[in-house]
């Protein structure tokens, strides 16, 4: 979300750093909290780097399990520094994707965690 600048009235949107950072660590957590997530990134602008003011965050979540996935849907995104949308998929879902020419979720990932 914007922020104020400590000295200006003027808000700020996060700049690409500031979202990869929370959004690494928002990674971790999960991947700590919930068994059987295997892999964390995103697509979209952030990942090819043509973000602007009012970007969201898409990201996507790998899972080896429905449980895991079920247990995704409460997951809190709010300390995100920039809307999100949460995409899971179970692994084997993910790696089908790559046949059926769906380019625009493979073409540019960045993976934040389980690699």
């Amino acid at each position: 979300m914007p922020v104020r600048s400590l000295n200006s009235s003027l808000l700020r949107w996060p700049d690409a750093d500031q979202v990869h950072q929370a959004a690494a660590a928002w990674a971790q957590r999960v991947r700590a909290d919930i068994p059987g997530v295997e892999k964390v990134g995103y697509v979209g602008s952030y990942a090819r780097g043509n973000w602007g003011v009012g970007s969201d965050l898409d990201l996507v979540v790998l899972v080896d399990s429905e449980e895991a996935r079920e247990e995704l849907r409460l997951v809190d995104k709010t300390g995100l520094p920039v809307p999100a949308e949460l995409r899971v998929y179970l692994v084997t879902e993910w790696d089908a994707l790559k046949g059926r020419n769906r380019r625009e979720l493979h073409d540019v990932v960045v993976w934040l965690s389980g690699e």
